[in-house]
């Protein structure tokens, strides 16, 4: 049993197909007519007939997200409050002159043993200021507090019995799992904390009582401002994001040292994926640019494909997106270092194929590719039942090559949180550290029948007559060419005439 520090064994379910409808609303155009700025609104229906046998209503057993991401920031916050007393303490400390002396005399002293019952003294005193500034678990301020956290747990989360919830499939995705239903004192405390977070998968329902869902957010109005480039003036540069929310450039990930400067993590390149730069060459890449993790992803020309008859090239992204991230990958401002007591690297970075996306959602919520294909053993041999398969599992996509339309293609993206033991949470108390799988999403796009036909009437078939008016062209100038070429040099080598003579 998980609970008890087992290994978790994962089972995959679904697929569960929602169609998505995207509609851009125009706010306004440059005076140039330059660029174009919008909001997106999207909207998703439940597919069913593509989902068969499995409905919304299927029954889960699924990561309880909510209570393990609450538990999680909660321990965060207050490790960063204690920590920054300590460090001022420390510091006061430091600068008190007795403290100074008895440092000096610790480091001349150290392993002189004539003196040993003096340095056992002054270890003595060491130890007690050391034991001043250790104000963390054994603090009982916080001891009280975390005491009081544990007896509300079930008030707010709903009496949970593991870190797991069962819950129906349109309730994890849309509806919401609800907890918070009426509660009082601390427990209603701590459900006026977690509303006023400001979580976007966290919503306030009619009642009062608040709600989680992993989609609910992204189903209706749309919140980013985009601004676009319409390739007026340079073709290349069609539906370049310039702007979102009015900033050339992010404020989630880690910035340069120098002021002002924008970290590679921060930039926004590309284009938000529902069209890419036209005139496409074997060989080349290009950028996307996705809201829902915060950052740019480069895609690498892969091969030659044919879509129903519509010749195109196939993209797909490559080892810096998720799996080279770090200091030796000059991208080191990925690594936010949010989350204590995991499985990462001594440089906080996570390892190979993970990504923390805390300060992108404000959860601690982690990224890899689905069953965490690529990913470091460090992640996979934590979990059983993973089978990861590039074919199902890499994102891809294929693009007609002269206008950049994308013809068929899946972005595919896991989202998992670390299950670990966090201090005094009896709930968490017999957790094994594990990163957790909690949902994989494929958001894909085909051009269906109507758009293939038009785009092999209207340009496949136009080139294609263009092609032969083309060869035509060339051929029948060559012909000519030849038939003169013959001409000419059966004139050369005809004999001449001699001249006639009249007589009279």
């Amino acid at each position: 049993m998980i609970q008890n520090g087992a290994i978790p064994i994962v089972e995959e379910i679904g697929p569960y197909v929602y169609r998505q409808y995207r509609q851009k609303k125009v706010k306004h155009f440059s005076r140039d007519g330059s660029k174009i700025t919008y909001v997106q609104n999207v909207h998703f229906d439940f597919d069913e007939d593509a989902s068969a046998p499995y409905t919304q209503s299927d029954r889960i057993v699924a990561l309880n997200m909510h209570m393990n991401a609450f538990l999680q920031v909660f321990e965060r916050e207050i490790t960063d409050i204690l920590q920054g007393f300590a460090n001022r303490l420390n510091s006061r400390l430091n600068r008190t002159p007795g403290v100074r002396v008895l440092k000096r005399l610790m480091e001349r002293i150290r392993g002189k043993p004539p003196f040993s019952w003096v340095n056992g003294i002054l270890v003595s005193l060491i130890e007690d200021v050391k034991s001043v500034l250790q104000i963390s678990e054994n603090d009982p301020g916080l001891a009280l507090l975390l005491v009081h956290l544990n007896a509300n747990l079930k008030a707010v989360f709903n009496d949970p019995r593991s870190m797991f919830v069962h819950t129906s499939v349109r309730e994890y995705l849309f509806d919401g799992v609800r907890f918070c239903i009426n509660p009082q004192g601390i427990a209603k405390a701590i459900c006026n904390q977690i509303k006023e977070s400001g979580s976007k998968t966290i919503r306030e329902q009619s009642d009062g009582s608040l709600a989680f869902s992993f989609f609910g957010h992204k189903n209706g109005s749309g919140h980013e401002v985009y601004e676009v480039h319409t390739g007026k003036g340079d073709a290349t540069k069609v539906l370049e994001i310039q702007k979102l929310d009015d900033s050339h450039n992010l404020q989630v990930w880690l910035n340069g040292s120098t002021e002002g400067e924008t970290s590679v993590c921060n930039q926004i390149n590309g284009t938000d994926a529902s069209s890419y730069p036209p005139f496409r060459q074997r060989g080349d890449s290009m950028y996307i640019f996705s809201a829902d993790i915060c950052r740019s992803v480069q895609l690498f020309y892969q091969s030659d494909i044919q879509y129903q008859g519509i010749p195109g090239f196939r993209y797909s992204i490559g080892e810096n997106f998720i799996n080279d991230i770090g200091p030796e990958h000059d991208n080191e401002c990925f690594c936010v270092d949010k989350l204590a007591n995991v499985i990462k690297r001594k440089n906080g970075c996570l390892y190979a194929g993970a990504l923390d996306l805390t300060t992108c959602l404000d959860a601690p919520v982690i990224l890899t590719l689905p069953h965490m294909l690529g990913a470091s053993n460090e992640y996979r041999k934590m979990i059983r039942g993973l089978k990861p398969d590039a074919k199902k599992h890499q994102t891809f996509v294929d693009v007609q090559t002269l206008t950049g339309t994308p013809l068929q293609g899946g972005k595919r993206v896991q989202f998992n949180m670390f299950l670990k033991s966090i201090n005094r949470i009896t709930i968490t108390e017999n957790l094994t550290t594990v990163l957790m799988p909690a949902i994989w999403v494929e958001e894909g796009i085909q051009l269906n029948g109507e758009m293939v036909n038009f785009f092999k009437k209207k340009l496949i078939n136009t080139l294609k007559t263009l092609d032969i008016v083309h060869w035509a062209g060339l051929c029948g100038g060559m012909g000519v060419a030849i038939l003169s070429l013959l001409y000419y040099t059966y004139q050369r080598g005809r004999p001449a005439k001699a001249p006639v003579k009249q007589v009279g």
